[in-house]
């Protein structure tokens, strides 16, 4: 039997190389595009011929998006800031609680509870989408932060999450901490919380980024512009009446760079909690 000699080490690290520059590649090209696309005219931008880089710089793009004044990108830029700095850091609190105390604290119905989070998982957005509409509006929640905020403060995958990683939490510190004469809260506020930083930090950033995208809620709530968000200022760009090409990129350049940089900063907490959540493959 003949055996084929095997591709060399340095075959196989070209190898790597490359397909490691075709993913990096293919996954920058999109932000190439949207820059590109900003610091051009709408000239340049319909063209029929294709240019990778404008020859002449538009900067004025920028300065225009704020200096619009129909479309407050500016307040609109600071609404979706105030909504997801709240919910994100209040709804990771709130599911690491409640999966703490699906996992630790035995209570009847536990496991009822636990199929009724479940099950709201398997319920199509749409679905509870005017329910929703309708309970807010009735609270005088239309045209204000909190009707947008309220609704995602509850994130059931979260929720499930947390209990997984409080699941394969060791016992032995929580009997030391009775021990002590810590209670179920103390145990949590104490021990629990303070030990599960890596899933805190990368649900709180999944739930920033979830939160500053949304965009279908908000536009529905958020009916008056002293209410939009930033993806709501967006849309107006784009319109059957009007196309604002250059407006719409630039606007998409300001309104990623936030979650490009929580991205950067949380990229480590995300996999490392994503890892330490119970769901590894």
């Amino acid at each position: 039997m003949i055996t084929l000699p095997g591709p060399s080490r340095a075959a196989r690290v070209l190898a790597r190389g490359l397909l490691v520059g075709l993913l990096t590649a293919a996954f920058l090209a999109p932000f190439y595009l949207m820059l590109r696309n900003a610091l051009m005219d709408s000239q340049g931008l319909t063209a029929p011929e294709w240019t990778w880089w404008p020859s002449t710089m538009h900067f004025e793009n920028f300065t225009a998006l704020f200096d619009d004044p129909a479309v407050s990108m500016g307040p609109a830029l600071g609404n979706s800031l105030l909504i997801a700095a709240v919910t994100a850091p209040v709804s990771t609190l709130l599911a690491s609680a409640a999966g703490y105390a699906l996992a630790r604290i035995p209570v009847p119905g536990r496991n009822v509870v636990l199929a009724l989070v479940v099950a709201t998982l398997m319920i199509p957005g749409s679905v509870t989408f005017v329910p929703t509409f309708v309970v807010v509006g009735s609270m005088g929640g239309v045209n204000t932060l909190w009707g947008i905020i309220a609704p995602g403060l509850f994130n059931p995958f979260a929720v499930l999450l947390f209990r997984n990683f409080y699941l394969q939490f060791p016992s032995e510190i929580e009997d030391a901490g009775r021990l002590d004469g810590l209670g179920w809260l103390g145990l949590y506020r104490r021990i629990a919380l303070p030990s599960s930083g890596a899933m805190l930090a990368s649900l709180g950033a999944l739930c920033f980024i979830d939160s500053w995208n949304s965009f279908l809620w908000p536009l529905v709530i958020g009916q008056d512009p002293s209410a939009w968000t930033a993806q709501i200022a967006l849309s107006t760009f784009l319109t059957s009446q009007t196309i604002n090409l250059p407006g719409l990129f630039a606007g998409a350049v300001v309104t990623i760079t936030p979650l490009v940089v929580m991205f950067l900063v949380a990229q480590r907490y995300i996999v490392e909690g994503i890892a330490t959540s119970g769901l590894k493959g």
